[in-house]
C-alpha cells in the first residue's frame, strides 16, 4: 500500500475486538470512498462523507479511530489512501478463494456472479453430491466437484471461505465437512442455525427472515 502523509498506520490491529456492525460499516465506507475516487474527489471530511451518503459523521470518526488516526484537520481524509487502508483492514488486499457447497440454482447463480471477482473474491469450486452435476461447470466455468473431495480441493486450491447453499436438512452435515476441511469462515444460506467450533466464523443469511422483516414494516406503512 502506498504511503500518504494524510493517513498514518495504526500501532496495532484490533480486528478481533471489532463488532460485526463496525466491520459492515467499513465495507460501506470503502464503497463510498470508491465512488468519490471515481469522481476525482481527493479529500473529504467526515461531515461531507456523511451528508453525501446519508451516514453519521460521529459514527464514521468513531469507527476509523478504532484503527488509528486518519485525515488532516481542515483538509479531511485523503480519499484514495483511506480507501486502500480500509481495504487492507478488511483483508481484501489479496484475493480470497471461495467454495460453494450446493450446486443448485442458488449456488450456481452465486458462482456466476461477476461482482465477486471485482470485489476481491474468486469462486474456485462448487461441490455437490448429485452425480448428474459432478464433473460439470457453471456458466462462468466454475467446476463442480464431488462433496467427498472437499478437504482435498480446499487444500489444493487454497480455499479460505465456504458458502453453504444446500437444503436445511443437509446444512449441519455440510457445515461439519467444511470445518473438518479446514474452512474457518462459512457463509450459510440454509434456513437453519449452525453451531460452529470456537475457532471458526459463521455468518447466516436467512432470506425468509429478511422478507418477513420487510413485510412487518410495510404492514405498518
Amino acid at each position: 500500500m502506498s504511503r500518504n502523509s494524510a493517513v498514518s498506520r495504526p500501532a496495532r490491529d484490533p480486528r478481533e475486538s471489532v463488532s460485526e456492525a463496525t466491520a459492515a460499516r467499513l465495507s460501506v465506507y470503502v464503497r463510498c470512498l470508491a465512488a468519490l475516487e471515481g469522481e476525482g474527489v481527493d479529500h473529504i471530511s467526515s461531515q461531507e462523507l456523511a451528508k453525501r451518503f446519508h451516514l453519521n459523521s460521529a459514527q464514521i470518526r468513531k469507527d476509523l479511530a478504532t484503527f488509528g488516526e486518519f485525515g488532516t484537520r481542515g483538509v479531511g481524509y485523503a480519499t484514495g489512501a483511506l480507501k486502500r487502508h480500509l481495504i487492507s483492514i478488511l483483508g481484501l488486499d489479496r484475493t480470497r478463494r471461495v467454495a460453494i457447497i450446493g450446486a443448485g440454482r442458488l449456488g450456481s447463480a452465486l458462482a456466476d456472479y461477476g461482482g465477486f471477482r471485482s470485489g476481491g473474491f474468486r469462486i474456485a469450486a462448487l461441490f455437490d453430491n448429485d452425480r448428474a452435476r459432478i464433473g460439470s461447470k457453471s456458466r462462468a466455468g466454475v467446476p463442480v466437484h464431488d462433496i467427498r473431495r472437499l478437504a482435498e480441493i480446499v487444500a489444493l486450491e487454497k480455499i479460505e471461505i465456504g458458502v453453504i447453499t444446500v437444503p436445511a436438512s443437509a446444512a449441519s452435515e455440510v457445515a461439519r465437512k467444511c470445518w473438518e476441511a479446514g474452512l474457518k469462515a462459512v457463509l450459510n444460506f440454509a434456513p437453519v442455525r449452525l453451531d460452529p467450533p470456537p475457532d471458526a466464523f459463521l455468518k447466516n443469511v436467512d432470506l425468509k427472515i429478511n422478507l418477513e422483516t420487510l413485510s412487518f414494516y410495510i404492514a405498518r406503512a
